[in-house]
C-alpha cells in the first residue's frame, strides 16, 4: 500500500473541508476503500485519508417523530441486531445481516456500504491493469470480455462515447444508433437532428472521424457510423414534412447569412427552428456553397443538394442568390436592415505557392467548380495533381475519369500522415492514380508558355522540430513529372474582400475573429463561422453554424422550444450484434464503371443499417452495484441526509468516475432517515450469493408489500433498480404464488443481458417471487 495523510476528523465541516481541497477520500468503516488502496486499483491515488469515525454524534439508532433515524457510521452488526428494525424495518435488517462476514460488518457502516464502488473485477484488478470507463478510460471491458456478473438490464453513460468525442459536432451516435436498433428510426431521425441537420450530406463527404474513436477498433473494426448515418440521412430526405417544419410561432426577428455552405445552412436551420426570419445570400446562381460546386457529383450529386435546398425554402428560409455582398449589398445594408448577422462565406481563394511558372497552373478548386468545361476534352493525356488533401484526391480522381490517360498526385506528407482518408487514397489508386508521397514543388517546366510538366524535390520533412509546418527539402533530388496539366489542390483561401476599409471588423491571421464561446465578432450583433473563421471540415462547419446560431438566439433572446424525449433509463445493445466482426459496406460501382456525374455507391438498405447498428457497444458501464442496503432502503423509502441537502434514496445513486453516487467532492452523509410505513406493510430481502464470506450478491432483491409496494433490485444494474412493472402487477392484490410468479416475469421483462448474464435473468424471477413470498 502506497502512503498516505491520515487524519481523524473532529467535524463532519473539517472533513469536507479536506475533501475539498483535492486528491483526498473519506472512510468510515473501511473495508472496500482499504482493499481499494492495497491493490492499487484506482487510476489516482489519494494523498489523504479521512477518518469519519472519529466525528462524535454519527453513530446512533433512534426513533422521533415516527421516523427511523440512523446515524452514517453506525455499524452495520448493530443495524442487524436492532430489536425495533428487525419488527418494523425488516428488509433493512435482513440486508445489514447479509453483508459478508461478521468481521466486516462489525467494522463496516451503513453510509460506506451504500457508497461503495462498483463489483467488476477489470474495475478491481490490481494495480489498474484495466483503466476502464469508471477510471477515466474509455471503454467497458466487461462488453467483449468476462461479464458472467455483469448487468442484465444494460448499462449506463460515464461520459461521452469516443464515437461521439471524436465527431466535432458531437453527435449523439449511440443514442440514434440505439434507436435504430428498437425500429425508431423517427426517434433516430430526432436524436440526430438536435446537433446536425445534414445526415444525407454527411453520410457522404465526412471523413468520419467518429470511426477511429470507435471502440470495437481495438478488437476488429470500427462500427461503419457513415453507412448508417447515410441511410438515416435519406430516410429524414425522404419525410421533410417530419422533420424540417417550419415553426409553429414567429419571433419577429431577422437574421441574414451570407454564405449558403454547411455552416450556413446549419445555422439557418437552427435559427428557422426558434422562430426567426432566416435570409441566405450567395454570390453563385445556386445555394450550396462547397457542397454544390466543389464537391464532384460522384461523391455528393447535385439534385441531392438541390433537394436539401428546397426543404430549407419549404421551412421558410430565404435564398437571396447571385447576390455580391461588398457589390450589389454592403455589410453596413445588413447590419442596418437585420437583428443580426452571419458571415460563413467558404474558402474559394487561390493562395500563392510562389513557384517559378505558378501562373500556367490550374488551381484545384477552379478546375472542380468548372468541371463541365473540362468535359469537352481539354483535360489532356497527362495530368499531375499537387496535393495530399480530400480536395486533391477529387482533383486527380476527376481528371482520371475526364479522360487523362496517366494522372500523378504528388505531396509533401508522408503517406501515413497524408490528411486524406485512407479510403480516399485507396480508391485514388484503384482508378489508376500514381501517389508520391514526400514530393514539392521547384518549378513548373515549360516551352514557350506551354506546360511540359512538373519539377519536384524531395521533402525530407514537411514540419520542423518543433512540429510547425515548415517544409524541409533535399535539393539535390529532384525529378520531371511529365504533365499538359498542373492542378494546385494545396489549400484555399477565405476571401472577405466584402470587408472594405470602412467596414471595421477584427480578422485574425486572414480570417474572422470571434468569442470562442458565442462566435461574436468584434461588432456587435455580427457574428462568423465555418471556413471565414477557421477552414476545416464539412462536419467541423456543421458545428460552427450550430455554435453560431446558438450564439445568435441569445444575443436576439429567442430560442428552439424544447421537444420531449423519453430517454431509456440503461443503455441497450445487442448481444448477438457485437459479436459480428465485419463492418457493413457500401454497394459500390466497380472501378470500371465509375463516372464524373454519377454517384459511386449506393446507400445501405434501412435493414443493413439497422443489422450495421447492432455492431455498436453502446459504450458505458455495464458493472453493478454491489450494495446490500441500497435496495432495501430504497424499498422502504429512504432518505439520505448530507452535510449539503436531503436525497431521497431512490436518488442517491449514480454512474461516474470512481463513483456510484450523485454526491459533490465534498458531500459527506451524515444520517439515513425511513419514514413509519403504513398500517400492514411488510418488507423483506434476501440475497444470493456463492459464498456468504464474500460481500458481493450476485442478485439482491427487497420488497414491501401494503401501502405503495416496492421491488427493488441490487447487483443487475449499475444502480440499484426499481422495478414498477413488478410493482403493478402486485398493487393492491393479495400474494400468492402464480401472482409473485407474475411479479418475477415482470422485474425481468426489459432484460437485455449478455449471453453469460442469462442465467442471472432466471435467478432475478425467482428471487423476486421469493421475497414476496416470504411477506406472504
Amino acid at each position: 500500500m502506497k502512503p498516505f495523510n491520515h487524519i481523524n476528523a473532529a467535524s463532519v465541516d473539517e472533513a469536507a473541508t479536506i475533501l475539498k481541497s483535492g486528491k483526498a477520500k473519506v472512510i468510515a468503516g473501511g473495508t472496500d476503500l482499504i482493499g481499494t488502496l492495497k491493490d492499487n486499483i484506482l487510476s489516482d491515488y489519494p494523498a489523504t485519508v479521512v477518518n469519519l469515525k472519529s466525528v462524535p454524534g454519527l453513530d446512533y439508532i433512534k426513533e422521533e417523530n415516527g421516523m427511523l433515524k440512523i446515524g452514517s457510521t453506525t455499524r452495520l452488526a448493530d443495524i442487524a441486531d436492532n430489536a425495533i428494525i428487525k419488527e418494523k424495518y425488516t428488509a433493512l435488517a435482513q440486508a445489514a445481516h447479509a453483508v459478508a462476514s461478521p468481521n466486516i460488518r462489525e467494522m463496516g457502516t451503513i453510509a460506506g456500504n451504500i457508497s461503495q464502488l462498483p463489483r467488476c473485477w477489470y474495475f478491481r484488478k490490481p494495480e489498474n491493469r484495466f483503466p476502464c470507463i469508471r477510471k477515466g478510460g474509455k471503454e467497458c471491458f466487461a462488453i467483449q470480455g468476462d461479464n458472467r456478473f455483469h448487468s442484465i438490464l444494460g448499462g449506463k453513460r460515464v461520459a461521452p462515447s469516443p464515437c461521439s468525442k471524436e465527431c466535432p459536432a458531437g453527435t449523439d451516435i449511440p443514442g440514434y444508433l440505439e434507436q435504430i436498433r428498437k425500429g425508431d428510426w423517427d426517434g433516430a431521425a430526432q436524436t440526430f437532428l438536435k446537433l446536425h441537420p445534414l445526415p444525407m450530406i454527411t453520410g457522404r463527404v465526412c471523413a468520419h472521424p467518429c470511426q477511429q474513436g470507435c471502440n470495437r477498433n481495438e478488437t476488429d473494426k470500427s462500427v461503419s457510423i457513415n453507412c448508417i448515418e447515410r441511410t438515416l440521412g435519406d430516410y429524414i430526405l425522404d419525410h421533410p414534412d417530419k422533420f424540417y417544419a417550419p415553426p409553429a410561432t414567429e419571433t419577429g426577428k431577422s437574421v441574414a447569412i451570407v454564405g449558403s455552405g454547411p455552416a450556413s445552412l446549419t445555422a439557418a436551420y437552427f435559427l428557422r427552428k426558434a422562430g426567426n426570419k432566416v435570409t441566405i445570400y450567395d454570390e453563385k446562381e445556386e445555394a450550396g456553397g462547397m457542397l454544390m460546386y466543389a464537391i464532384p457529383a460522384y461523391r455528393l450529386p447535385k439534385d441531392l443538394v438541390r433537394k436539401v435546398i428546397d426543404i430549407f425554402k419549404k421551412m421558410g428560409v430565404e435564398f437571396k442568390l447571385s447576390t455580391k455582398i461588398g457589390d450589389k449589398v454592403m455589410p453596413e445594408e445588413l447590419e442596418r436592415d437585420y437583428d443580426s448577422v452571419l458571415y460563413a462565406t467558404g474558402t474559394w481563394k487561390r493562395p500563392v505557392m510562389g513557384v517559378s511558372g505558378e501562373e500556367l497552373t490550374v488551381f484545384g478548386l477552379d478546375f472542380l467548380v468548372e468541371i463541365k468545361k473540362w468535359m469537352e476534352g481539354k483535360i489532356g493525356q497527362e495530368v499531375f495533381v499537387m496535393g495530399g488533401g480530400n480536395v486533391a484526391m477529387d482533383v486527380a480522381m476527376s481528371a482520371k475519369r475526364l479522360g487523362a490517360k496517366k494522372v500523378t498526385l504528388a505531396c509533401l506528407e508522408p503517406r501515413d500522415r497524408m490528411p486524406a482518408s485512407a479510403e480516399e487514397i485507396a480508391r485514388a489508386e484503384e482508378e489508376g492514380v500514381v501517389v508520391m508521397p514526400g514530393w514539392g514543388l521547384s518549378k513548373v517546366v515549360e516551352e514557350n508558355g506551354v506546360v511540359k510538366g512538373m519539377e519536384l524535390k524531395r521533402c525530407t520533412s514537411p514540419w520542423d522540430n518543433t512540429g510547425a509546418f515548415n517544409p524541409q527539402y533535399d535539393e539535390c533530388e529532384k525529378l520531371v513529372i511529365e504533365a499538359e496539366n498542373i492542378m494546385l489542390a494545396t489549400g484555399q483561401k477565405v476571401d472577405l474582400s466584402y470587408f472594405d476599409e470602412k467596414y471595421s471588423i477584427q480578422l485574425k491571421r486572414g480570417y474572422i475573429d470571434i468569442d470562442s464561446d458565442t462566435a461574436m465578432t468584434s461588432r456587435k450583433g455580427i457574428f462568423g463561422a465555418g471556413d471565414a473563421v477557421r477552414p476545416g471540415l464539412a462536419i467541423a462547419a456543421i458545428a460552427a453554424g450550430r455554435k453560431a446560431a446558438n450564439g445568435i438566439n441569445r444575443y436576439l433572446g429567442t430560442s428552439i422550444p424544447e421537444t420531449k424525449t423519453v430517454d431509456s433509463a440503461y443503455l441497450t445493445h445487442d448481444a448477438e450484434g457485437i459479436s459480428v466482426k465485419v463492418p457493413l459496406k457500401l454497394h459500390e460501382l466497380d472501378a470500371s464503371k465509375r463516372r464524373i456525374d454519377i454517384e459511386d455507391s449506393i446507400s445501405a438498405s434501412m435493414a443493413e443499417a439497422a443489422e450495421e447498428a447492432k455492431r455498436c457497444m453502446n459504450c458505458g458501464c455495464y458493472a453493478v452495484s454491489p450494495s446490500d442496503t441500497a435496495p432495501a432502503l430504497i424499498a422502504l423509502g429512504a432518505k439520505i441526509v448530507t452535510n449539503k441537502r436531503t436525497i431521497d434514496a431512490e436518488d442517491y445513486f449514480d454512474v461516474k468516475v470512481e463513483c456510484n453516487t450523485v454526491l459533490d467532492q465534498n458531500e459527506i452523509v451524515t444520517e439515513i432517515q425511513i419514514p413509519a410505513l403504513p398500517s400492514g406493510s411488510k418488507s423483506a430481502f434476501i440475497k444470493m450469493s456463492y459464498r456468504k464470506a464474500i460481500d458481493f450478491p450476485v442478485v439482491n432483491c427487497a420488497v414491501l408489500t401494503g401501502g405503495i409496494p416496492r421491488v427493488i433490485l441490487g447487483a443487475v444494474a449499475p444502480m440499484p433498480y426499481r422495478s414498477r412493472k413488478a410493482e403493478k402487477v402486485i398493487a393492491g392484490k393479495e400474494i400468492s404464488e402464480t401472482l409473485a410468479e407474475e411479479a418475477g416475469a415482470a422485474a425481468v421483462a426489459d432484460a437485455v443481458p449478455f449471453n453469460a448474464t442469462k442465467y442471472k435473468v432466471q435467478l432475478t424471477k425467482v428471487m423476486v417471487k421469493r421475497a414476496l413470498l416470504s411477506i406472504k
